[in-house]
């Protein structure tokens, strides 16, 4: 399979990008917030799911972008931005809509209690692959050198 290029503009949208999601590492100097610009850009190492369901033997990772727009707030939890090479797991994404629509909250939730909130005018998404991980960076790879897989405290 090629690449993916995916948007998300409703609800729905935005669990099938947090399908993709699912298990991805994030480095902490890998987030990044652009408040002149209400946007917020993760750059991460998603797992190939569509090779995984196609049988083979040893699953790869995408190097990907995941890119929201217009959002109002950042806010986060359990995520210590000051140690730029924190490793992080992604566990999912879910979409929280305000009393007055289209915005909303939209919750990024990774391992070991870790959160970012993001306030949104509206859902506007979209998670770009980059190609493979030609590096090699793996769950192992970062046990290794992290000694802990999220890395929060």
């Amino acid at each position: 399979m090629g690449l993916l290029k995916l948007l998300a503009f409703d609800a729905d949208d935005l669990a099938v990008i947090s399908a993709h999601v699912q298990d991805a590492r994030v480095e902490t100097g890998d987030i990044v917030w652009r408040q002149s610009e209400k946007r917020l850009v993760i750059g991460l190492y998603r797992q190939d799911w569509e090779q995984t369901l196609s049988g083979e033997p040893v699953a790869g990772r995408l190097v990907a972008a995941l890119r929201f727009d217009r959002v109002l707030a950042c806010k986060s939890r359990n995520i210590d931005t000051a140690v730029p090479d924190t490793a992080l797991e992604l566990i999912g994404i879910e979409f929280h809509p305000s009393d007055e629509p289209p915005g909303g909250s939209a919750v990024l939730m990774f391992s070991k209690g870790g959160m970012l909130r993001l306030d949104v005018e509206c859902i506007e998404c979209a998670l770009t692959d980059l190609g493979p991980d030609d590096l090699g960076v793996s769950d192992a790879d970062a046990a290794d050198r992290d000694g802990d897989l999220g890395g929060l405290a």
